[in-house]
């Protein structure tokens, strides 16, 4: 088995040097903390993952989950680690201590988080998925659903779900046939839920699903959909577990990947007998499922990040141990010469070159939108609040899509560096292709991640959040244009800023001009421009922290000054990434600029031929 490769020193950096995780400790939310406190914490996921949920990954998608006679069970790997794991207190390290929570900064759960999702994506659904309904109940619901279900759900004693998809509802909810019935004050719940991740399993006994229904009476269309709690037992006020509330699973799904999370088909009232309990006002449901949604889809972006970021150090890691081929380094072939590793071939290195700034980019977005969290709901100036809910809103699309859509082709490029053992079971790369590929569907598609950033954030508050983003930016390209080695770098990044604005403008013309279609046609490479941008941005300030501590000269000073000096050669590799990501990457900006500006239609005018 290989070993566990997660990044440590990379997430340190971001964390501590260009997040500054330890400025957070002086908001009033987080002063009884300390940087001490949050390196321990971060080392105990590592440790933690590296030791027990790395070793058990490939044994848990090699069983899977299983369904017989109307039950679901879990690899037994996996139930037991979930113990160790909950009681460790990492189900909820950044929800309210209030209720069993750790009260931690989200930007230093999304670093936990990530490490968890390297080690076994499959396992760290099941606790993703409960914080996120367990915050449903402490944002919206009553009194008494929050004290007899938060502290269970955020220690992990219960589990969530998340219900929505329908047989005729994927993307459109609108189409949500779930139905409720009034009785008393409750409501008797009937549909079938579909596509439910950890909707049943035997890690907990009680799982608690906020359910999308309509509730009778209500008006047609997404207005009409209200949001349910409905638990698998009845609980009893102390929270003892009653009656079976006919919630049953149907079956399970059987995946490409993540095979050890169990898929589920949820049925509710076979009976007649499935009570739920509103959560809010009735017909908002949507409004408050939003919340987890948008949740989920940045922690979605992260296991985009987390499998993309194993599998390139997985792919390091075996180009330093395989040999194959000479160096094209010194003389030609000769009798006896011996065979290098492939580290040393040029292809090999721009693939991992390629992996590597892709990751790091990724990273720093995922982190940017986590803090931006942290600082919306805590900085004690309204006007810091609310820029940063700016950020985050605007950049959780691209954080999901972007991280997704990118994590799968560095995913590919890792089993490309392993040749022909990339592609077998010897090797963890594989399965790590396969886990990742299913990011980009469930929590909303790429596809519908792109037309929410051009249809309504980029329009929000009169287009005051890209404003906002734009301004930054603006920032950052006038603080480094002077800079000897950064400032050509900078100005690449200020064509780059050019052609995201000019593509910003034509997409919100198309929608001013009611022509939804081409703008929603354009979407998805207009997102990938976007975190193209965003990417190199965050590299820039990575570069920027980096000659710092490389102090003055050009390129082949800091080369020098890192191979005379072990611990400068990270900052000196952290030049080469964004150099890297300028010339190789941010390219892509202008052939996504051009399809935005191009007009061309004939994705919506072709003839496709109509198959039987």
């Amino acid at each position: 088995m290989a070993d566990f490769r997660f990044d440590t020193r990379d997430v340190a950096f971001v964390l501590f040097e260009q997040m500054r995780l330890g400025d957070l400790c002086a908001l009033d939310a987080f002063k009884e903390q300390d940087v001490e406190t949050y390196q321990a914490m971060f080392e105990a996921a590592h440790d933690l993952a590296k030791d027990q949920l790395w070793p058990i990954n490939a044994e848990s998608d090699r069983i899977g989950a299983q369904y017989e006679g109307g039950q679901v069970t879990v690899p037994e790997c996996q139930r037991t680690f979930y113990r160790t794991f909950a009681e460790n207190g990492f189900v909820a390290m950044s929800n309210s201590p209030e209720w069993g929570g750790m009260g931690l900064p989200n930007l230093l759960g999304m670093a936990c988080n990530e490490i968890f999702q390297a080690a076994c994506m499959s396992f760290a659904l099941t606790p993703m998925l409960t914080r996120g309904a367990a915050h449903i109940i402490e944002s919206h619901g009553a009194d008494w659903m929050k004290q007899l279900y938060l502290e269970k759900m955020y220690t992990g004693e219960w589990a969530g779900t998340m219900c929505l998809t329908e047989p005729q509802a994927g993307s459109d909810l609108a189409a949500v046939k779930t139905k409720a019935k009034r009785d008393g004050d409750s409501f008797l719940v009937e549909g079938t839920k579909i596509f439910i991740s950890s909707g049943d399993h035997d890690f907990t006994k009680q799982i608690v699903h906020p359910v999308l229904a309509r509730i009778e009476g209500a008006p047609a269309g997404i207005k009409g959909i209200s949001l349910l709690l409905v638990p698998k037992y009845l609980p009893g006020e102390d929270g003892s577990l009653g009656a079976f509330n006919d919630v049953s699973c149907g079956g399970i799904e059987h995946k490409m990947g993540i095979k050890a999370s169990p898929t589920c088909t949820l049925n509710f009232g076979e009976n007649g007998a499935c009570r739920g309990w509103l959560i809010g006002q009735e017909n908002l449901g949507i409004v408050y499922m939003f919340q987890m949604m948008n949740e989920a889809r940045v922690e979605v972006g992260l296991q985009g990040l987390a499998v993309a970021g194993e599998a390139y150090m997985q792919a390091l890691a075996y180009s330093q141990e395989r040999v194959q081929g000479l160096s094209l380094k010194g003389a030609p072939r000769e009798p006896g010469a011996k065979a290098q590793t492939i580290i040393c071939h040029p292809d090999v290195r721009r693939m991992l070159m390629a992996m590597k700034a892709q990751v790091e980019g990724m990273r720093a977005l995922a982190y940017t939108t986590a803090r931006a969290v942290d600082l919306a709901r805590h900085h004690p100036d309204p006007a810091v609040r609310q820029r940063q809910d700016r950020l985050g809103q605007l950049l959780t699309p691209v954080c999901k899509a972007y991280n997704t859509d990118m994590g799968f082709r560095v995913t590919e490029d890792a089993i490309q560096v392993h040749g022909g053992y990339g592609y077998c079971q010897d090797y963890p790369v594989e399965q790590l292709c396969r886990d990742i590929k299913i990011a980009a569907i469930y929590e909303g598609t790429n596809g519908i991640q792109a037309m929410d950033l051009v249809g309504r954030k980029l329009t929000l508050e009169g287009g005051a959040l890209f404003r906002d983003y734009l301004e930054d930016l603006e920032t950052l390209i006038a603080r480094h244009g002077g800079h000897p080695v950064l400032g050509p770098w900078t100005r690449k990044l200020a064509e780059a800023r050019d052609l995201l604005v000019s593509s910003t403008g034509r997409v919100i013309r198309a929608l001013q001009e009611g022509d939804q279609h081409y703008a929603f046609l354009v979407s998805t490479p207009y997102l990938r421009l976007f975190g193209d941008v965003a990417c190199a941005a965050l590299l820039l300030e990575q570069a920027a922290l980096a000659a710092e501590r490389l102090g003055a000269g050009d390129l082949a000073a800091w080369k020098a000054g890192a191979e005379g000096e072990a611990s400068l050669r990270f900052y000196y590799d952290k030049a080469c990434a964004t150099q890297f990501f300028i010339h190789n990457h941010l390219p892509r900006a202008r052939a996504y600029a051009e399809t935005v500006l191009s007009e061309d239609r004939s994705a919506l005018e072709a003839a496709f031929p109509d198959l039987d």
